[in-house]
């Protein structure tokens, strides 16, 4: 995931000091942080600005990125580039939806498999799990994930104000699309591996004078436990429990969640009780601007 800041060193302590990720490059223009052995699972992007920039969607071999790259135009959407656009990945192709969001389909970024554990202050999450994206369509979009990447449905309100997408690693989504007037990013998530996480992170939170937003608790969609906070830049960050997979993908049939009336359906989304606040329903943080 790459977003554009406006404070990077305050983005970076809170990444570092907060969530536990590490710095793995650095100039004037960008810096780079990684959960694990990865070289980049978010970028920072210096600018003027706190946006969402691209989000990255990573195949396995190049064949898989020309192949999405032959379907983007035949989606209606548009390429804006054929090199990737970091040094640590081989091959990339960026386009943009007419919606207003960028994405990179890229292939494996660089992993050091026995980088796994550093020393930090943070947290330190396993690895990035799944993004949030806003659209004003979400059908529209869905449509072109499945098209260009061969992402599907794996759940949905009936009103489409909340759906949710996996791919290969068939976990319940590494995508979520949340409808609202514009294109934008609801949240960023890292996957905690054991929920006493969750305590510390309330506890670094209280350091820092900030504190959770909502959670922790289980959603009911994905069976993941969560709890989410907003860092420097004003991003959501959602820190999430391992999700349930989708194995038996042949006769897999997407959930469609019909009740939607508040008080009776908070635990549609949350198998614990508590309702979502408002901060978390109305939550949005802009896509940058796209020529």
């Amino acid at each position: 995931m790459k977003v554009n800041v406006a404070n990077p060193d305050a983005v970076i302590r809170d990444s570092t000091e907060i969530l536990g990720l590490r710095v793995t490059y650095r100039d004037a223009v960008q810096t780079w942080l990684s959960s694990n052995g990865r070289m980049a699972e978010l970028v920072l992007v210096h600018g003027d600005e706190n946006s969402a920039h691209t989000i990255g969607l990573e195949a396995l071999t190049a064949a898989d990125v020309e192949e999405a790259a032959s379907r983007i135009e035949g989606a209606g959407c548009r390429i804006v580039s054929r090199d990737p656009t970091l040094s640590c990945v081989d091959r990339g192709v960026t386009f943009v939806t007419p919606e207003g969001l960028r994405f990179e389909i890229h292939t494996p970024i660089r992993n050091d498999i026995k980088g796994q554990r550093f020393p930090t202050n943070g947290i330190m999450p396993r690895r990035i799990d799944h993004i949030n994206l806003i659209s004003p369509d979400p059908a529209k979009t869905r449509a072109q994930l499945t098209a260009i990447a061969g992402m599907q449905l794996s759940e949905r309100m009936v009103n489409d104000a909340l759906s949710w997408m996996y791919a290969g690693n068939r976990q319940h989504h590494i995508l979520g699309v949340v409808k609202g007037t514009a294109a934008g990013l609801h949240h960023v998530s890292f996957e905690f591996t054991e929920f006493n996480m969750y305590c510390r992170l309330g506890d670094i939170l209280d350091r820092f004078d900030r504190q959770i937003m909502w959670g922790p608790g289980r959603h009911r969609p994905g069976d993941n436990t969560y709890a989410y906070y907003t860092d420097a830049s004003g991003m959501m960050i959602e820190c999430s429990g391992p999700m349930s997979h989708i194995a038996d993908d042949e006769h897999f049939e997407p959930n469609v969640i019909t009740n939607l009336d508040r008080p009776g359906n908070v635990r549609d989304m949350n198998v614990w009780g508590t309702p979502a606040p408002v901060e978390w329903r109305e939550y949005f943080h802009p896509f940058t601007k796209i020529a």
